[in-house]
């Protein structure tokens, strides 16, 4: 039996990975911060919290990941964890930063030390890709970086090439773009769309506001992600994968089929409110997976319309077999 360790376990991919990797008969470990106080309350919503072996691990603690490592002695580590709100990371820079880069160093040195032959997983982001002009990134496009925590991913990214180059560690970087989930918390636009599109739908006479509605993502389904990640560990070298749908939408579709899945018309329900605006803004996210595709077999089945559709319907009033049957939808 193969052993895992999710640092990271409990948001949104870290719950995901940790049902797909228990479907595959690993035996799971997911890392908290303090495991003895945190609720876990995504693993709960899947059903598999008693099957997830928690423990507290700081990242930005080498003494903490190293005795972690050292005591579950781990096939596989999944990087998950770190500050990963865009618009916190302006308000945040410091703690993004530490928290992604010191972290991600943290584990790499860790793994060197132990000497076994442990394989990691770090979660990067299109976001260090910054403005590509329109054109798709793919995995030789250069980085320009245009928040905190994309600078901060760019710098996790670069720790993890020098590591695999200097002591051949298997250290792999997944550069997702943005993928939705119902797991997603409410402060991420996507879920904030969706929730509030719901309640209005309700009857709620509250207006949704929102920053710059026509910026433009590729946006997938957070389940068929996690697939790519375990794939990528499961090769005969380390290596990087673009991990995407191909396909672009703007923020402002993505709106719309949100409230029309409801019954409403988005322009009776949302303001653009300049005080949301970030300092700056990726204009478009556009990607190319298709390495991902050739090398690890992966394609992204749903699209920006389903996931959008799937996220609605879990937020609606629902049987708990209905419920069961779309956070499973993919995974």
């Amino acid at each position: 039996m193969k052993k895992a360790l999710i640092c990271g376990v409990s948001g949104q991919d870290g719950t995901y990975l940790a049902r797909f990797l228990l479907s595959k008969g690993y035996e799971v470990h997911g890392s908290s911060r303090d495991a003895q106080v945190a609720s876990f309350q995504n693993l709960v919503r899947l059903g598999i919290r008693e099957q997830v072996k928690v423990t507290s691990v700081a990242l930005n603690d080498f003494r903490s990941v190293l005795q972690a490592l050292m005591k579950i002695q781990p096939d596989e580590v999944y990087n998950l964890a770190g500050q990963s709100s865009v618009g916190l990371s302006f308000q945040q820079p410091v703690e993004t930063l530490e928290s992604i880069s010191v972290g991600t160093l943290n584990l790499l040195e860790a793994v060197r030390f132990t000497g076994q032959p442990t394989k990691l997983y770090n979660a990067n982001s299109s976001e260090c890709f910054g403005d590509t002009n329109g054109l798709a990134a793919d995995e030789t496009t250069p980085f320009r970086p245009r928040s905190p925590y994309a600078v901060a991913k760019a710098a996790a990214f670069w720790e993890l090439a020098n590591y695999r180059e200097a002591y051949g560690l298997f250290a792999c970087s997944g550069i997702l773009f943005n993928h939705e989930s119902p797991l997603r918390p409410e402060r991420f636009v996507t879920r904030k769309i969706v929730a509030a599109a719901r309640r209005i739908a309700a009857g709620s006479q509250e207006k949704l506001h929102l920053g710059n509605i026509s910026i433009q993502r590729d946006w997938g389904w957070a389940p068929e992600y996690v697939k790519a990640m375990w794939s990528m560990l499961q090769q005969e070298r380390p290596d990087d994968f673009v991990i995407a749908t191909g396909e672009t939408y703007t923020l402002e579709e993505f709106v719309a089929i949100a409230f029309a899945s409801v019954g409403l018309d988005w322009c009776d329900h949302v303001v653009s409110d300049p005080r949301l605006f970030r300092p700056t803004e990726l204009a478009v996210g556009r990607g190319n997976p298709a390495k991902a595709l050739n090398k690890l077999g992966w394609q992204a089945q749903y699209k920006m319309r389903d996931v959008v559709q799937m996220m609605v319907q879990a937020e609606q009033p629902m049987s708990p077999s209905l419920g069961k049957k779309l956070y499973s939808v993919g995974g």
